[in-house]
Formats: structure tokens, C-alpha cells, sequence
């Protein structure tokens, strides 16, 4: 083997020029230089690729006991290992940003998500440039690059069309290539997507059968294909992340059909059955027993049976979506078989960036955005049977019941955001890698963390971790690679120290033994005032002879559970954890949280062409009385479209013409609309359009009175009977001249909505009364958690 002459630990590699004769005329026979060599990794350096799903208990793939069949990840752990201890951080954006980077989710500023950053250096969102992405590493030595999928990394500050993309994957974050979405959660069937750092419709509707993971998996196979076509020579590193299964629950009406009938019994039988099926797979130890449900939790014989058949259509449309999902993941895999690479390829699928979502409320929802803003109380159980045919469809934003996701996070207890637990922080784990793993459809119990990916896949591809990144020193990894466990299925585990910790929720594991406190409930985000740190419960657990958390040895070994204690307070120091951070207002206001914004005082002045604004970088008009007006050139042949839009099917609003009258249409969750027309039709030529709103006040998501103008004059008036205080989406985005994604009225469609005459400005004023004030804390919270 020739050695490596490259000195990989400064990246950029240095260009090196070896001294020699230089000749006068090329033409002389002494004249030599060597051929231009394109950079590549070490010899032998696999190819790799990482799936990561999204918002998956550890039982819910039948790879690892669960009711979701996912044939493709049963097959790649039979030619693979199953890690049956690997752990995330319970919330996605951290887990995402650790594992891209192989430290812990505060070293790199993720403590919680983005849309909850503060100025404390471990809950910034903002990773330090001391610690490079791991794909930044892999291109600067030789590897083609490209993530498809969810990309939740990226401050909210900088997620507007202006950025910067320091965060950004194909930008900072050493990615070549991305195709995806910025931000928690996305609408399956109509998504809002990024080519690179701009802005890209679906290149299909819902009707001609698209679907987002159909999609990505479309582009990973484009890509690897053209890669291997291109550069035979080259390995490549694909990050492949689908939206998939997070809330919405989206998949086509055959795929949860198969399921009809399956979950007839309820969570609590459903959480039994998968149990078992575990122990015969032999994926947790036979020793292992249940955790019992939460008083939180209610039972399955305590719903309200007038509900039971909407729930069990919940759970049969999120299994439809799992099974939907592993079948796309198997098409990328296919494809690396096909070309031939697959024996020399490294695979991680990671099913779950953190436990089970239990952010459905207790009784699931139709439209999850009702939830989001205090109203889950609209979907009655009456109305969720009126709309059973519908879950998982277009129409539809839904989520499952909590109990569903209790459930799937079998056999442990609580689920995402829960830190302290092993529901919200244990997901079942296949590396598959022929040319480096001899054993076929072997077990690991070693202890693992998504920050040992990284070194990991670095020990793989013979490269050392850089201690130069484009001239900043860099900080050592934090993970502990994994690759010592591939082929000694009893060697001592090496990641033996971890700590977790998200909102309050935290614990430590520490050579076998485990210290937990759970300090807040993720459904149960209102009423109450929180404990006091000091006060939180702590337990005990022995994590060699009791494998899900279900002996309590605190009163037992009270001395083992203070030296833990006292151990996670210094990983909490070491890493910056510390100040712990169970704040809800004060992290949602940007002046107070200590981050930047994009919208300052009560006007904003926006302009054609401008589009996918997310609602962080545009002044909000909830609760509060707000005006719209618009200075447009109206054409010969009429004016049609859309002047300005924000939110989309499931809530929002929109300032348009229809018939040539000016119309501003209210969508109340996608349950009521309130439309407002103009009585006549606008004359070609210059003028200004407005509509004001005036708020009832009084409190919050009031009604109110509305009134069009033409050139000053009042041309219409309507009423608004109710509005939405919290959010309009946590996926669509507001849009001058146009309207992309879902579309906020059925009077026109995404492609039908520009604007036929010519728009100089769109200008958003508020009024100087504010309801705010009104909105509990903690729901704000609870809102801006749910959406990731």
C-alpha cells in the first residue's frame, strides 16, 4: 500500500509543491512533473451512508420488536450488527447537530432547538468553529458529499432567503450537495423545499402522487448513481434524513390500510405484544422487564369509546408511514447494491433521533395547528370520527394520541424530550458494512452515543480528526468510535460516561449504572409551576441487570446515586449544560432569550417576488388589530392572485384578487374561512389596495371587523369571527405576489396564484394594542417544542 503522503490533520490539506529541476523550454526530455491527482481519502475508505429517522420509539420497527414492518432495515441488520444501546439526545435538532459534529449537544450550542435559543453558549443554536461537521472533514479529504432530507440546525435568525448560510448544509455545513427542508417538520404531500440554499417547488402535486420521502429517495439515488458514474474512484458520504415519521403523519391511503384491524386492542395490549415479540428477537434481554404506564398516561380502557375508532386509524396511518418509509430507505440501499459499492459501504440506520412523539395531545389530532394554539378542543371526538377517511391525507396535519406514543417507545418509560429516561433517548441502531464487519446479523449491547458516528466513520475511512479546520483550532471529538465493537461482540464498552439532559430533564450513565430525574412532562406543559432543580426526584437504576429502567435502587444506594449526582453536575460544567434552562417566555422572546431577529418595530415593508418567509422573520398580526396595504399596477385584463399570503390549508391568510375584486380570506385552522370581498371591480392603473383588521380585544384569538379599500376609499367590509393567537404553520411561509405550498383559499391554487398586474410594495402595520401579554409562558413553550 502506498503511504499517505497527505498531511490531513490541517484541512484544507496544504498544498505542497516538491522541490525539483525546472527546465527552460517544456520541450526538453527532462522536463517532468507528476499528474494532477484528484484528492482522495485514504485507500480503502468506504463509502458511507447515514439514515436517520425521524420521531421513532425503540418499539416501533419490527427490526427491533414493533408493529411497523420494515422489511429493508430486518434485512440489512440479517448482513449487520444491531445496537440495541444506542442513544440520542430525545429532541432532534441536538441529536441532529451531535452527531454531525461528534460532540455533545451543548459543546455545540444545540442544549434544546432553535426556534428556543438563548446567548448562553449551550443553548445558542450557533456551533462554535471550533468544532467542524464532520462533512466539511470528509469533502476537505477526498469525499463527494450531499444530504437529502430535514435539516433543523439552522438558527432561526438565519433561516430567511438573505441567511447567512454559515448553518446552512451545502453552505457551512460541508455538504455539496442538499435537497430538503429548514426546520422541525414539513407537510409530506406539498413541502417546502430547498435546492442548495434556494428556494424549489415539488416537481409534482398530491393528485399526480407525490410524496416528500418518494422524493429524497428519488434524489439520493440520482445523485449516488451520477457520483459512481462520474467518480468510480471517489467514496461518498450521503446523509440521508427524511421528514418521515414525524407529526404530520402523511402517507397514501394503501400503505395504512395494512394495517386495518392490527391495533384494535389498544397501546396498552399493543405495548404487551411488542414486549414480547422483543425477548423472542432477543433484542433486549430475557431478564428485562415491562415499565408500568404513568398516571399521566391514561389507559386504553379509559378513552371514550365514541374515540377508540379514531385512534386506532391513528396508529394504523403512522405504522402505514413507518413501513412507507423503511420502502424508500430500501430503494437508496438497492441502488448502492446495484452499483455494486455495497460490500465497501458503511451504513448507520438510526430508526428514531430521539423516542416516540408524545406531543399528540392525549386524544391525537386531525390538525395538529389546533393544538399549537390552544384549541385542541375543537376536534372533538365527534369531529375526529367525521374524519377518519381523511388522517394521513392531504387534507389532514395529524398526529397520534400520547398513549400511541408510549406505546412505541417499548420497553421503557416516557418518550421524546424526556432526556432522563431511555424512551426518549434509546433508538434501535443497524451498522451494516460487509468489507469491516464479519459477523451476520449479530447483536451489540455495548453502550453507544450519536456522537460516536462521527469518530467512527473517521477510524473507518483511515483519517485522523483534524486539529485545523480553514485555520481555526479545533476542540477534540467527544464521541468514542465504535469500531473496536465490530468484530468482539464482548469487548468492554469504551463510551462508559454520558451525560443527558433536555429542559430540566437529565441523568448520567456511568459504567453500568444510571442516575435520572425527570423534570417536566412534555403534554403537560400548562397549570402548575415547575419544581425547583433541587427538588427533582432522582432515580437509581442498574443498567447490566435491569435493561429498561424498571427497578428504582435510590432508596437502596442512596451513596452510588449522590456520587452520579455529583458526577453529572461535572459533565454539565465540562459541557456547558450549565445554566440549566426550564424557561418559557423569556427562551420565545428574542430580546430577552439574547438572540437576533429579524423584525423590529410595528411596520414592515415587503416587496414582490419575496417569498418563503417563515414566520419568525415577518411581524406578527395575532392578536391584535393590523392593516395591509398594498401599492399595485393593475393591468388591461383585469387583476387576479394573490398580493400577499401567510400560513397555508391549515391556517392562515391572504390578500388577493378574484373576479378582479380585491378579497382578504381568514382560514381558522382549516375549519372555518372568513372572507371579505370588494363590492366592485378595480379599474386598470395605479392605486393602493387595504384591508384593516380591528381586533375585538379583550383576549386572545378574538374576532374582529374588517374593512377593503380602494385609493382610501371603503369598498367592503366583513367580519372575522375568531383568529389564531399562537401560529399558522409550522411549515408554510409568507409570499408577496404569489403563494407557494398549500394554498390559504380554495379560490386559487399554488399554481394559479401569481399576481396577473405589478406590485411595487406590500406594507404590514400593527396596532398598538397587544394581547400577548395574555399567553401563558409555558404554552409558548410547548408550541415551539411540538413543532420540532
Amino acid at each position: 500500500m502506498i503511504p499517505d503522503r497527505h498531511a490531513r490533520a490541517m484541512l484544507p490539506i496544504p498544498d505542497r509543491a516538491a522541490p525539483g529541476l525546472t527546465t527552460y523550454d517544456a520541450k526538453d526530455p527532462a522536463t517532468s512533473f507528476p499528474p494532477i491527482e484528484p484528492l482522495l481519502p485514504p485507500d480503502g475508505a468506504p463509502n458511507v451512508l447515514i439514515v436517520l429517522i425521524d420521531d421513532t420509539g425503540f418499539g416501533a420497527s419490527s427490526a427491533f420488536g414493533g408493529p411497523c414492518y420494515t422489511p429493508n432495515a430486518e434485512k440489512l441488520a440479517a448482513g449487520g450488527l444491531k445496537y440495541n444501546r444506542f442513544h440520542t439526545t430525545a429532541l432532534c435538532a441536538p441529536t441532529r447537530a451531535a452527531m454531525l459534529s461528534g460532540r455533545n449537544h451543548h459543546s455545540v450550542g444545540m442544549g434544546s432547538i432553535t426556534e428556543t435559543a438563548t446567548s448562553a453558549p449551550g443553548n445558542s443554536s450557533v456551533r462554535p468553529n471550533t468544532k467542524a461537521p464532520l462533512a466539511m472533514t470528509l469533502k476537505l479529504n477526498g469525499y463527494s458529499t450531499a444530504q437529502f432530507g430535514k435539516c433543523h440546525e439552522v438558527p432561526v435568525w438565519q433561516s430567511s432567503p438573505m441567511g447567512p448560510f454559515d448553518a446552512w448544509p451545502s453552505a457551512g455545513g460541508g455538504f455539496e450537495t442538499f435537497y430538503g427542508f429548514i426546520g422541525g417538520e414539513n407537510n409530506q404531500w406539498e413541502p417546502a423545499l430547498y435546492d442548495g440554499t434556494t428556494p424549489v417547488e415539488p416537481p409534482a402535486t398530491p393528485e399526480e402522487g407525490y410524496h416528500l420521502t418518494e422524493d429524497l429517495a428519488d434524489r439520493a439515488v440520482s445523485w449516488i448513481r451520477t457520483q459512481k458514474a462520474l467518480m468510480p474512484d471517489k467514496p461518498f458520504f450521503v446523509y440521508f434524513a427524511p421528514g418521515a415519521t414525524h407529526a404530520p403523519h402523511h402517507v397514501p391511503k394503501e400503505w395504512a390500510d395494512k394495517y386495518k384491524g392490527q391495533f384494535s386492542d389498544g397501546w396498552d395490549v399493543q405495548r404487551e405484544r411488542t414486549f414480547a415479540k422483543q425477548k423472542e428477537l432477543g433484542v433486549i434481554p430475557a431478564d428485562t422487564d415491562l415499565t408500568p404506564r404513568h398516571a399521566e398516561i391514561p389507559a386504553w380502557d379509559d378513552m371514550p369509546e365514541e374515540l377508540k375508532p379514531a385512534l386506532e386509524r391513528q396508529m394504523e396511518v403512522y405504522a402505514g408511514f413507518m413501513e412507507h418509509t423503511d420502502h424508500h430507505v430500501g430503494r437508496v440501499i438497492d441502488a448502492i447494491e446495484d452499483l455494486g459499492v455495497l460490500e465497501n459501504t458503511l451504513i448507520y440506520y438510526i430508526i428514531g433521533d430521539n423516542g416516540a412523539s408524545a406531543e399528540g395531545t392525549l386524544n391525537g389530532a386531525f390538525n395538529e395547528m389546533a393544538n399549537f394554539n390552544g384549541m385542541a378542543a375543537v376536534e372533538t371526538p365527534e369531529f375526529m370520527i367525521s374524519k377518519i377517511d381523511e388522517l394521513g391525507s392531504p387534507t389532514s396535519y395529524n398526529h397520534y394520541a400520547v398513549g400511541w406514543a408510549w406505546a412505541m417507545n417499548a420497553p421503557f418509560q416516557w418518550t421524546k424530550q424526556v432526556a432522563s429516561h431511555w424512551g426518549g433517548t434509546r433508538n434501535g441502531t443497524i451498522v451494516h458494512w460487509p468489507a469491516g464487519i464479519e459477523e451476520k446479523g449479530g447483536r451489540r449491547t455495548q453502550f453507544t452515543h450519536v456522537i460516536d458516528i462521527a469518530p467512527t466513520i473517521l477510524e473507518a475511512a483511515g483519517l485522523p480528526e483534524p486539529t485545523l479546520v480553514n485555520g481555526v483550532l479545533q476542540s477534540p471529538m467527544e464521541g468514542t468510535s465504535m469500531v473496536y465493537s465490530f468484530n468482539d461482540p464482548s469487548a468492554p464498552e469504551r463510551h462508559d460516561l454520558q451525560y443527558f439532559e433536555m429542559f430540566g430533564n437529565r441523568g448520567v450513565y456511568f459504567q453500568g449504572t444510571s442516575a435520572v430525574t425527570k423534570h417536566r412532562t412534555p403534554w403537560v406543559m400548562t397549570g402548575g409551576a415547575l419544581a425547583a432543580f433541587d427538588d427533582d426526584v432522582w432515580e437509581l437504576y442498574d443498567g447490566t441487570a435491569d435493561f429498561s429502567q424498571a427497578r428504582n435502587l435510590a432508596a437502596e444506594q442512596p451513596e452510588r446515586l449522590h456520587e452520579l449526582q455529583r458526577l453529572w453536575l461535572i459533565e454539565a460544567v465540562k459541557y456547558n449544560v450549565l445554566p440549566i434552562d426550564d424557561r418559557g417566555a423569556e427562551r420565545l422572546n428574542p430580546e430577552l432569550a439574547g438572540r437576533p431577529t429579524l423584525i423590529h418595530g410595528t411596520s414592515q415593508l415587503l416587496f414582490p417576488g419575496m417569498g418563503r418567509l417563515s414566520e419568525n422573520s415577518v411581524i406578527s398580526i395575532k392578536n391584535k388589530s393590523f392593516s395591509v396595504t398594498a401599492e399595485i399596477d393593475v393591468p388591461e385584463r383585469g387583476a387576479e392572485g394573490v398580493i400577499i399570503a401567510q400560513g397555508g390549508r391549515f391556517g392562515g391568510w391572504s390578500l388577493y384578487f378574484a373576479d378582479g375584486k380585491a378579497t382578504f380570506v381568514y382560514n381558522l385552522l382549516g375549519i372555518h374561512q372568513f372572507t371579505s370581498r370588494a363590492d366592485t371591480v378595480l379599474d386598470a392603473g395605479k392605486h393602493q389596495v387595504r384591508t384593516e383588521f380591528a381586533y375585538d380585544g379583550g383576549g386572545l384569538a378574538k374576532g374582529g371587523d374588517l374593512t377593503l379599500y380602494y385609493d382610501g376609499a371603503a369598498v367592503g367590509t366583513g367580519r372575522v369571527g375568531a383568529t389564531q393567537p399562537m401560529i399558522f404553520s409550522a411549515d408554510e411561509t409568507t409570499d408577496v405576489g404569489y403563494e407557494s405550498g398549500t394554498s390559504v383559499s380554495a379560490d386559487y391554487t399554488a399554481q394559479s396564484s401569481r399576481f396577473t398586474g405589478k406590485i411595487h410594495w406590500v406594507q404590514i402595520d400593527i396596532g398598538d394594542e397587544d394581547n400577548d401579554h395574555l399567553i401563558d409562558p409555558d404554552e409558548r413553550l410547548r408550541i415551539a417544542m411540538a413543532r420540532q
